[in-house]
């Protein structure tokens, strides 16, 4: 309810600073039982490093040159394997939904295999394209392919069928058909479900580093791990949530012109 003398723009951006005040209070009341326990004693020192040893480990990341291979390897890889599997994932359900025969022949599969884990790939993939950025340029793609194909398909099954009946009517192309009524209608699902797809592809991405790779955000998380360098390792993570982040606020602002919450 708007408050009595206040316009709704105003509201709005009231509700706005209130929504962002809690959500930097929340996070500087993790911040501060993070540190709470790793200062306690509790906790071995070595797993939970404080902020103070995980800020320094960040700025000497950020400021040495050699990281930003990594990053731009980890970037491509997980950018490449999300324009592959989007695609794909598109024409897949577009194709499902512009047929009823193979979406009864081919939807439950997709469904199925949707929330399997997908690192159970990987060992196919290393033998099908080898160790450097294929196999995990596949993985992202595959990663992205599923909540891609799922949201384009729930699209196409939310046009209404009157609709596509009146453009036929004029005899429309199946391009043309697919211009008008289907594009549109699959708009908003695709961009919520790119948020979505994003995140598992760099996700697959990173997996398949630490799994098998020389190069990448997920080589040197593992690196940072195996010699025990922990504040390093948390650094290193923070990086890559922040660039998650910075993707999805990215996608999120593009969503919104389109009605994307």
């Amino acid at each position: 309810m708007v408050a009595i003398g206040m316009t709704p723009p105003a509201a709005a951006a009231d509700r706005g600073l209130s929504v962002g005040a809690i959500r930097l209070l929340t996070l500087t009341g993790l911040l501060a039982a993070y540190q709470a326990i790793s200062s306690s004693g509790l906790v071995f020192e070595g797993a939970m490093p404080g902020l103070p040893a995980i800020a320094v480990a960040l700025l000497r990341q950020v400021a040495d040159p050699a990281f930003y291979p990594h990053l731009g390897r980890t970037a491509y890889e997980a950018a490449a394997g999300v324009a592959i599997g989007a695609s794909v994932g598109v024409a897949c359900g577009v194709s499902l939904g512009a047929s009823r025969f193979l979406a009864a022949m081919l939807d439950p599969w997709i469904r199925a295999l949707a929330p399997a884990p997908k690192i159970i790939f990987l060992p196919v993939l290393i033998l099908a394209f080898g160790i450097d950025a294929g196999p995990k340029i596949a993985m992202a793609a595959i990663s992205s392919f599923f909540p891609v194909a799922v949201a384009t398909f729930g699209g196409m099954r939310e046009v209404r069928r009157i609709l596509v009946q009146v453009v036929r009517s004029f005899d429309a192309s199946t391009l043309q058909l697919l211009r008008i009524v289907y594009l549109p209608s699959i708009v908003v699902p695709l961009l919520g479900s790119l948020r979505l797809a994003v995140g598992v592809a760099l996700i697959g991405a990173l997996l398949a580093e630490v799994k098998m790779s020389n190069k990448g955000l997920g080589y040197l998380i593992i690196q940072d791990y195996n010699a025990f360098r922990t504040a390093e390792m948390y650094a290193l993570l923070l990086l890559v949530f922040a660039l998650a982040l910075s993707i999805n606020a990215v996608l999120r602002a593009i969503g919104r012109r389109y009605g994307v919450p």
